[in-house]
């Protein structure tokens, strides 16, 4: 076999490859004496049957394997002998000549074909020491603490039926049927029944609930409304519409109570452990905050730092895969590009889609020169958080993870981030700074566009699934 590099370009990389008739007809031999004690065939005791008689039964089925083999094996010199690290499958380019195939097949001609791969970047590990991070700490107040406790209790309040002849009040909730019009015409997603609406509580639009205020069981209502100008649905934003509804039920609402036997209903013994519980919730919520906001802060120093060809077939799989998401969420709001501002749009993602594959080589490399590992344990425990979040199909989850080794990858892949990130925070500027809860919340206009996956600005109307509410 004959292996020559014919194109070194950038990242690419072209090798012609030479299996000649003679090491085919080697291989196709050796193989038919492989299998020649393996196989039964009517007539002949086995590993009797004649070299010959194996030709005419299998002889097109070997040479086929025969050929894989020889590809297979030019990949692996190709990648072994080179030193070379692929970025993508190497793609093969077989003869597509029908006759030259046949000659091969038949061990009449040479394999001739090429052999075409993409390789990773060398990456030269920069001095990170420069890069200045903060860490912004917040505590939890006990205001936030009392709004949650709140909710939970207003979730779990009791409510009774109000007296026949008796109207709803603000609080009271209702069960409605609903049809909603604009101009007349039913629109897609206006329609619901046996809906539960507590009054004053903002779940339908502005100035539906409170039209709701004073009626009767089985009364029938006619509420008029309009969408806001920014409602998520665009071709219902800003429009007039009427809904058709009937009260079927009211609700009173009960006593707002907090006490041991509400903190019980979630499992813990009294009020205080309660509090205890939910101020540790919120505040693991603040801790998980400050890590993303140091870790863009961080990718944003090392994109910084980093610049290097990517590999072409990378780059386009990722910006497929970014620009699958933003067409995907653009069609669940209703949007679509303005003439002439896809090819814009598509300018800003292949740069968000650049970031990501270039800062992934650099952590890449950077935890593979620290030698950061991941441990099977953590996979494990990895693997049990994301079965949990399909109650009853944890057993096919863990199956499903178990029979592809691709799928578990993606498992792993955050371990090592998240690993790789805690190993450069350890070397790099850290100033700690106080901030608010409200300060460190806030969304952060630095933050990674890739991140916060924005959406392009300019968009027109088109119609979508959405409801009132």
């Amino acid at each position: 076999m004959q292996v020559t590099q014919t194109l070194a370009e950038g990242l690419k990389r072209q090798f012609k490859v030479v299996v000649t008739a003679a090491d085919l007809t080697s291989r196709f031999d050796t193989e038919l004496e492989n299998i020649k004690g393996r196989v039964n065939l009517n007539g002949f005791r086995p590993g009797k049957v004649p070299v010959a008689h194996l030709k005419r039964v299998y002889g097109k089925s070997v040479m086929a394997d025969v050929v894989q083999n020889a590809v297979n094996d030019a990949n692996k010199q190709i990648v072994e002998e080179g030193g070379v690290r692929l970025a993508a499958e190497p793609k093969v380019n077989l003869p597509e000549d029908q006759a030259v195939i046949e000659q091969v097949l038949a061990g009449q001609a040479d394999l001739d074909f090429s052999v075409d791969v993409e390789l990773l970047p060398t990456i030269e590990i920069q001095d990170h020491s420069g890069i200045s991070v903060t860490k912004e700490v917040a505590e939890v107040p006990a205001s936030d603490v009392d709004e949650a406790i709140q909710r939970m209790a207003s979730a779990n309040r009791p409510y009774a039926p109000r007296g026949a002849k008796d109207k709803a009040q603000d609080g009271d909730k209702l069960t409605i049927d609903f049809a909603g019009s604009i101009d007349g015409v039913p629109f897609e997603g206006g329609t619901g029944g046996d809906v539960d609406l507590i009054l004053g509580s903002g779940q339908f639009i502005p100035g539906f609930e409170e039209q709701l205020v004073g009626t009767k069981v089985g009364e029938e209502k006619l509420v008029k409304t309009m969408f806001p100008e920014n409602y998520q649905a665009m071709h219902l934003a800003g429009k007039a519409a009427e809904f058709a509804c009937t009260v079927k039920a009211i609700q009173a609402p009960g006593d707002l109570v907090i006490d041991d036997e509400l903190a019980k209903k979630f499992g813990l013994e009294d009020v205080t452990k309660l509090r205890e519980a939910v101020k540790e919730s919120l505040g693991q919520e603040l801790v998980e905050q400050t890590r993303q906001k140091m870790k863009r802060q961080l990718l944003d120093g090392l994109d910084a730092l980093y610049t290097f060809d990517l590999p072409p077939t990378m780059l386009e799989e990722e910006f497929a895969a970014v620009w699958r998401q933003v067409t995907a969420d653009m069609q669940r709001a209703g949007q679509t590009f303005e003439a002439g501002e896809e090819d814009k749009g598509r300018e800003e993602y292949r740069a968000i889609a650049a970031r990501r594959v270039r800062l992934g080589l650099v952590l890449a490399e950077i935890g593979q020169k620290a030698e950061i590992k991941i441990e099977d344990q953590e996979i494990t425990q990895a693997l049990v958080a994301r079965a949990r979040s399909f109650p009853g199909q944890e057993k096919q989850v863990f199956e499903y993870y178990r029979k592809n080794p691709e799928a578990l990858a993606e498992i792993r892949a955050p371990l090592f981030e998240e690993k790789v990130v805690d190993h450069l925070l350890s070397g790099v500027k850290v100033t700690e700074k106080t901030v608010t809860r409200a300060e460190l919340m806030a969304d952060d206009e630095a933050a990674e566009p890739a991140e916060k996956a924005e959406k392009p600005k300019k968009a027109k109307a088109k119609k979508t699934d959405d409801k009132a509410e």
